[in-house]
Order: structure tokens, then C-alpha cells, then sequence
């Protein structure tokens, strides 16, 4: 906008210089471009008269390094505007310079207001405008470049039980590496996968404990001990006078006990045993069931297996893809930031060469400003990005990864929506997963409802015993007692053998079993309808993947036609300004359009690839064995991108 003369003068004083006369009266030309550059006047008419201000207003001086009068006055209270529109229209017509003046100090006490809804921070020092703060350091380690590329024999996992100290908390060199050696890296470290590995195993043993029950169990039973006893014996009434003949008579019968008679003794036993004990179910109506509802259980923990393995791999190629967009992000935000400073540059030198208002140069600076914070919040989300995959890559906490391939869109998925929903319900692992969940669950409503039937089983049993008994301190009185022989040492042994039949039947237990029974099917009953849910959920999934698949695609195209238009449009818009041809909101609308057409064609590649990823995730074959080897598979049918 030309103003005055030659040069451009706003109140009272041209722009790039310090001062000007006062009551200076100036014309305004509004939309006035210059039309030489360096001083030479603009050729438009003349279409108003105002007059010039003493100095500039309070609201315009604005010192490098503070905030100006906003941030000298935070406590101004907001005053409302009494003038209309058409009084300010009527005090711009030429006659009523003081009302203008009062209107620019309305609006200098508005700003201050507005200025002190937010005090300023205790502590900060004035920074000039004119020079942008410094990126964070942090933030600066943290986006380093890769220097080398990732070896995966040297990326192996962290003890599951340990925790890193400070030595391994030191972030170590950034290392690169390709979207395949990830995936592989993933299958080989990831955390989950390996306790579902273990699940797998654990459900294998268990199959394997419930075959053992077609096996007759074989036992050994071995016994000891050894133990002492005293014994004290007194017969108050003797047996002498029953009459039953010489051998109860006094003195010499050998069963005759007198009244009174006694006797005291100590004896101690050792005893032994050994023998083999067999039992075996001839009819267990429970046993079929139990064996084939651990089977299914094993077939559910391979297809939860299968499952998690194309879970992750979406995991790590949406992790992956979303760095190479943060990457692609800092790039165009520092394109864009770095193309900012240099307008900023010839802003202030056409500034300086009066060809152009201060607004220019204080607007290019808050341009500037604003793409230095989407820059700096940029680096931050790449740095979150790195951190991600490294976590799902389950990487040691010294490692960062980078991405090395280099973004660009794959190819058009192969299949047309009818062929791809066939593919996905054709051996489905979390619909085979379901289904098994459901066969296990009827195979043990099975086996709880054989306990009502009868069982028969078959035990055995055969062994060896031995002992040892010695009697000592033997002490008779009143003649003795007792008429049992007394032998001071005594050793016995022998063998003993058993067979027969168990039968047990169930005949009430108050509906206990039937109940559990019951409760069994109705959980079966209810993953039936898990099925029909979850079968509904995969052609949600894959639908939605595939129509945003087909619109990223289509966007991808008009995007590309949009950075194509949007760059020889700012070539055009910067030549023009520099021409002083346009003025420099033509100039930023051009770039932020620009800088969006940017960002749109990277979003849309992003959308294919990630598209493309999820469709892949639905159809991809995946081993049910964690014994098997598992092979990273970018394209369902190895196209290549474009």
C-alpha cells in the first residue's frame, strides 16, 4: 500500500525510518502496490484525505524484545466502544481527525485489555521479535539422524524380569531400519507373542495329561517303622479256682495266674513293607470328553496365536508408517520454516526500502513464530513415533529406531470387495478361535454330565512285609501273670497280594452336576452368538478399510494435482511480491495452501499404505504352530509399489 508521496508514509512517519514531520498531512491510496521498487511512486489516484498523527498511536510502538504496550498495561479494563459505524465512517471522511484519534484510543485500550486477560509470566526475559527462540535441545538428541543401521542379531529383548539401570537409559546412536527386518524383529522380541507361545506349550502339556487317562496307573507303596512299648500287668483275682483243669492249677499249671499276680516288660518293633499298587477305569463315561475339550483348548491357543501374529504385524506397519509421515513432517515443516525466514528477509529489506508497511515484517514474524511451534511440536511427535515402535519391536532401551525405506504409496489392493470378504471368513483364526472356544465348552458340559453315570474300575495290589520284636526288663511278682509266652526276640515276614472291582455311581447330590452342565452349555450357547458378532465386526473391518482404501487412493491422485498447482502458484505469488505485484497476504495464503496440498499428499499416501495394511490383516496366512518360522509378507500377492 503506497502512501503519500514517494514512499509509503503512515501516521506521520515513513515506513523504515525513525521519524517524520509533524501535521504532516498524507493521502491514503488504499490497495495501493508499488509500482517501482526502491522508492519510486505508485501510478494509482488519490481517493482520500486524512490527517497525519503527531506520532504513531501507543497500541503501534512496539519495542524488540517486549510486547509493547499490550505487555506494559495487562490491568487496562475493557471499555466498550460508544462510536457506530457510520461515526466512524463520517470521522474518516477528512473534518473529524480528533474523533479518529479517540477511536484508535479505544481500540489502544481494547488491546490492553485483552493484553492482561493473560499476565505475563514472572521470570521471562524480552525477546525480540525478530529472532526466533531456540529449538530444545531435548528435543534436538532426540530427531538425531540414524548413523547406522540396526543389526537385529544385537536388538534381542531385555530379561522380562529385569529393569534397565542407568547405563542402558543412555540413549545410544540412531539406528535404521527397513519395514521387513522390523516385522521380523517384532515376531522374534514381541513380549505378547512369547506368552501366548507359552500358552500354546502350557495347553500342549495339559492334552498330553488328559490322554493320560486311557493309561492304567502303576504305584509303589513302600512302608516303615519301629516303635517301643512297657507294659505293666496285675490280676487281682487269679483263675486257679475255675477248675478247669492242671494246667490252671497252682503251682505248676502253665496258665495259672494267683491272685495278686504280676508281671512288667518292655518290647520294641521294627516293621517293613514294600508292594506295587495298579488301578485302572475300565468304563469312564467322563474320559473322551476331557481329552477332546483339551484338544480344542490347544486348537484355540494356536488360532489366538495365529491371531496376535497379524495383530502385530498391523501393529508394527502402522507404527512404522506413521514414522515415515512424522519424518515427512519435519521435513515440510522445516522446508516451510526455513522458505519463512527468507521472505522474512526480503520482507524487512523491501520494509527498509519504504516500499512496503512495517505489517508486513510483523506479520512474516508471526507467520514464522507459528511454523516454528508446529515445527517444534513436529520433532516432538517423530520422537513419540521412534519411542513407539521401538516399544512394539520389544528393542532393547538403548536402541531408537528410524525408518529407512522411504515413503511411498503401495499398490492397489488386488481383490474386489466380494472376493475379499470370501478370503476373510475362509480360515479365520479369531472365528476358529471362537469356534474351538465353543467346542471345548460343550466337550466339558460332556464330561461334567458323565458324573451322573456309574464308573468301574479295576485295582490290584501285591507286596512284602517284614518285623522285628525283642522283649526286655522282664519283671514277674506275686507269682506272675498273665500266662502269655514271652519270647525275647522275634522275627516275622511274609507277602500279601490283592484284586478286585470298584464300581461308583452318583445317585444324588442335589443337582449340583446338571447345574454345572447347564451353566456349560449356556456359555457355549452365548459364544454362538460371539461368532455371529465378531463375524460381523470382520466385514466391518475390512469394508471400511477398503472404501478409505479406494478414497486414499483417489485422494493421493488429487492431491499430487494440488501440490503440483499450489507450487507454481507460489512461485508465481513470490516472484510477483518481490515484483511488488502482490502484497504478502497473497503471499502467505499461497504458502499455507502450499504447505496443505503438502501435508494432504503425505496423509494420503499414509491413508493408502495404512489402508492397505489393515486389508492385508484380514487375509493374511499365518502359521498356527509358534514352532513354525514365521515370514514377514508386505503384499498379499508380492506387488510391488508404484
Amino acid at each position: 500500500m503506497g502512501l503519500g508521496g514517494h514512499g509509503c508514509r503512515s501516521h506521520g512517519r515513513q515506513f523504515g525510518q525513525a521519524g517524520a514531520p509533524p501535521a504532516a498531512a498524507f493521502t491514503v491510496r488504499p490497495s495501493c502496490i508499488p509500482g517501482r521498487l526502491f522508492g519510486q511512486a505508485c501510478s494509482f489516484g488519490w481517493l482520500a484525505m486524512l490527517a497525519a498523527f503527531p506520532s504513531p498511536p501507543a497500541w503501534a510502538q512496539v519495542q524488540p524484545g517486549s510486547m509493547g504496550p499490550l505487555q506494559r498495561l495487562p490491568q487496562a479494563q475493557s471499555q466498550p466502544l460508544p462510536r457506530t459505524v457510520a461515526q466512524v465512517g463520517q470521522a474518516g471522511t477528512g473534518a473529524d481527525t480528533a474523533g479518529l484519534e479517540r477511536s484508535w484510543q479505544e481500540l489502544d485500550q481494547q488491546l490492553r485489555a485483552l493484553d492482561g486477560l493473560i499476565p505475563a509470566e514472572p521470570g521471562v526475559k524480552a525477546i525480540d521479535p525478530r529472532v526466533l527462540p531456540p529449538v530444545p535441545q531435548l528435543l534436538l538428541d532426540a530427531n538425531a539422524p540414524a548413523s547406522v543401521q540396526l543389526n537385529p542379531a544385537k536388538a534381542l529383548p531385555a530379561a522380562p524380569l529385569g529393569l534397565p539401570g542407568p547405563s542402558s537409559l543412555q540413549a545410544g546412536p540412531v539406528q535404521s531400519l527397513t519395514l521387513e527386518q522390523a516385522l521380523a524383529i517384532a515376531f522374534a522380541n514381541s513380549a505378547t507373542l512369547q506368552a501366548q507361545r507359552e500358552q500354546v506349550a502350557a495347553f500342549t502339556a495339559q492334552l498330553r495329561a488328559t490322554q493320560g487317562l486311557y493309561w492304567p496307573t502303576l504305584s509303589a507303596v513302600v512302608s516303615g517303622s519301629s516303635g517301643q512299648s512297657s507294659s505293666s500287668l496285675y490280676a487281682p483275682v487269679g483263675n486257679t479256682g475255675l477248675g478247669f483243669g492242671p494246667n490252671f492249677a497252682m503251682p505248676s499249671g502253665a496258665f495259672a495266674v494267683p491272685t495278686g499276680g504280676g508281671a512288667y516288660l518292655n518290647t520294641y518293633s521294627t516293621s517293613a513293607g514294600a508292594g506295587l499298587q495298579l488301578n485302572y477305569a475300565l468304563l469312564d463315561f467322563a474320559r473322551n470328553p476331557v481329552v477332546q475339550a483339551a484338544r480344542a483348548q490347544l486348537g484355540a491357543a494356536r488360532t489366538t496365536y495365529a491371531s496376535q501374529l497379524r495383530s502385530l504385524q498391523l501393529q508394527v506397519s502402522e507404527a512404522y508408517f506413521q514414522l515415515q509421515q512424522a519424518d515427512q513432517t519435519v521435513r515440510i515443516n522445516q522446508a516451510t520454516l526455513a522458505n519463512d525466514l527468507v521472505i522474512l528477509a526480503e520482507s524487512l529489506d523491501l520494509q527498509r526500502a519504504g516500499l512496503v508497511p512495517r505489517l508486513n515484517g510483523l506479520r512474516r514474524n508471526a507467520i514464522s513464530a507459528s511454523d516454528q511451534q508446529t515445527l517444534i511440536q513436529s520433532l516432538a511427535d517423530r520422537a513419540v513415533a521412534r519411542r513407539q515402535l521401538a516399544v512394539l519391536l520389544n528393542l532393547p532401551p538403548q536402541i531408537t529406531p528410524a525408518a529407512r525405506d522411504p515413503i511411498r504409496p503401495l499398490a492397489r489392493w488386488p481383490l474386489n470387495l466380494e472376493q475379499s470378504l470370501l478370503a476373510a471368513y475362509r480360515g479365520n483364526p479369531e472365528l476358529e478361535t471362537i469356534l474351538a472356544t465353543r467346542e471345548a465348552l460343550l466337550r466339558q458340559r460332556d464330561a461334567t454330565a458323565a458324573g451322573l453315570l456309574p464308573k468301574l474300575s479295576l485295582f490290584a495290589g501285591g507286596g512284602l512285609s517284614g518285623s522285628s520284636t525283642s522283649t526286655f526288663d522282664i519283671t514277674a511278682s506275686g507269682g506272675g501273670c498273665c500266662g502269655a509266652t514271652v519270647i525275647p526276640m522275634l522275627n516275622q515276614s511274609g507277602y500279601d497280594w490283592s484284586l478286585g472291582l470298584t464300581l461308583q455311581w452318583l445317585l444324588f447330590d442335589g443337582g449340583s452336576t446338571a447345574n454345572q452342565a447347564e451353566a456349560l452349555a449356556r456359555q457355549a450357547a452365548a459364544s454362538s452368538q460371539t461368532y455371529a458378532a465378531e463375524r460381523n465386526a470382520i466385514r466391518l473391518r475390512l469394508e471400511t478399510a477398503f472404501f478409505n482404501h479406494e478414497a486414499s487412493l483417489a485422494k493421493l491422485a488429487a492431491a499430487r494435482l494440488g501440490v503440483t498447482a499450489s507450487l507454481e502458484a507460489f512461485r508465481d505469488v513470490k516472484l510477483r511480491y518481490q515484483s511488488g505485484l502482490s502484497s504478502e497476504v497473497d503471499l502467505s495464503d499461497t504458502q499455507r495452501q502450499l504447505v496443505t496440498s503438502l501435508l494432504q499428499r503425505l496423509n494420503a499416501t499414509v491413508g493408502v499404505n495404512v489402508t492397505y495394511a489393515r486389508l492385508l490383516r484380514e487375509l493374511l496366512p499365518m502359521p498356527r504352530d509358534p514352532a513354525l518360522p514365521v515370514q514377514p509378507r508386505l503384499s498379499l500377492d508380492g506387488a510391488t509399489a508404484f
